[in-house]
Formats: structure tokens, sequence, C-alpha cells
């Protein structure tokens, strides 16, 4: 099976164009305000319009009101969510769209238990338990991650190209999602770091 790519946080037209030329299968616009890759909807409209085909947009949120969730929807079109905060499972099924249902791990956190009432999401994402929710190089211990699960798997927190094998090897996820990981500074992506991820994400894959 082939893992796919999510390069996340992007904020620069030439970052998604990198990312999908690279070989990465979608692209993450933040929509968290206390996020140093936070996008206004006109900056992610312009981004999502220097796309190439065949390559997803995917709008994350933290806790976001249902009307800002909407506007995003309205006018960016993506066409996966993220919900990485407490939203319920009725709040993140209500928008129409597919969305995924992120688990922040750490010792103690029961992830089938909270996941399972997320059971109308695409997938189920396990990411580190960070205060910033996500985007600061922070890894967690994969064995936390549940061997057997309901929903199509995909893994974050403090992927790099240096750990990124051993993770799929570990876990064997359905996507990967990166961050901090390609970025030479916050909210900057690096297209060399980009390619570097996915030749290893390739590489684990044989």
């Amino acid at each position: 099976m082939r893992t796919r790519v999510k390069i996340c946080g992007i904020t620069r037209p030439a970052d998604a164009f990198a990312a999908a030329a690279a070989g990465a299968d979608a692209i993450g616009f933040v929509f968290y305000p206390l996020s140093p890759r936070f996008l206004s909807v006109e900056r992610a409209r312009e981004i999502r319009d220097a796309l190439p085909p065949f390559v997803q947009s995917v709008a994350l949120f933290v806790n976001a009101d249902a009307p800002q969730v909407s506007q995003v929807i309205g006018r960016v079109h993506p066409a996966l969510l993220q919900f990485h905060g407490e939203e319920s499972p009725d709040f993140c099924a209500q928008f129409g769209l597919p969305f995924v249902k992120a688990c922040r791990m750490k010792k103690g956190v029961d992830a089938l238990e909270y996941l399972r009432p997320f059971s109308r999401a695409a997938a189920w994402l396990f990411d580190s338990h960070v205060p910033e929710f996500g985007g600061v190089g922070e890894s967690f211990d994969w064995s936390l991650v549940p061997t057997s699960v309901e929903r199509p798997l995909i893994l974050s927190g403090g992927l790099a190209r240096e750990n990124v094998a051993a993770a799929i090897r570990r876990v064997r996820p359905w996507g990967v999602d990166v961050s901090s990981g390609v970025e030479s500074a916050k909210g900057i992506k690096d297209a060399a770091k980009i390619a570097a991820f996915i030749a290893e994400v390739r590489n684990a894959d044989v």
C-alpha cells in the first residue's frame, strides 16, 4: 500500500506547488488563529487557486464555531475538514464534507474510547499532545497507537525526514501528516525538505 502524504500549514502558493510537485496527496490550511501558520480566507483561496489538479486541500480547525467553518467551506471549498479540538461527533459531521478527527496522544489517553464516537470520520489522526495543538515538531510514543482501528489511520506529530520511515514501518498508517518537519521557519516550507520527506515515505513503502 502507498502511504498518503499531507503537507500541513501551507502559507504560500510556492510551497503548495512544491508539495504537489514532490508528490504530496494533500495540503493543509490552518484556520486556528493562535497558530503561526494561520491563514485568512482570502490567502487560502489564493493558495488553493495555485494548486495543480488531483491535490486535495484540507481545512484544519481547533474548536471553531459552526459559522467560522461554514465561511471557510463557502469561500475556500476544501475537499476535507480536519478537527483538532474538542469538537463533538455531531459538530464535525454537520457540514456535509468528509472530515478527519484528531486524537492528541499521551500516556493515559484511551484513543479508541475517544475516537469511536467519531465513526462517521473519513479517518482518525493520531497527534502529539501539545498546548499548541500541533506544529511544534514534538513526537509521541508510537506504541500508544492502537494496533487495530476502525477507520483509516493518519499519523502526525514530530514527523520529519529522519524518522518518518521508522514511523511508517512501526504503525503502518494510511497516511502521514507533516508540518514543522519540512520547514525552514514556522509557516515557511522548504522544497528540498518536502522532497526528502516524501522520498523517505516511498522508501518505507518499498
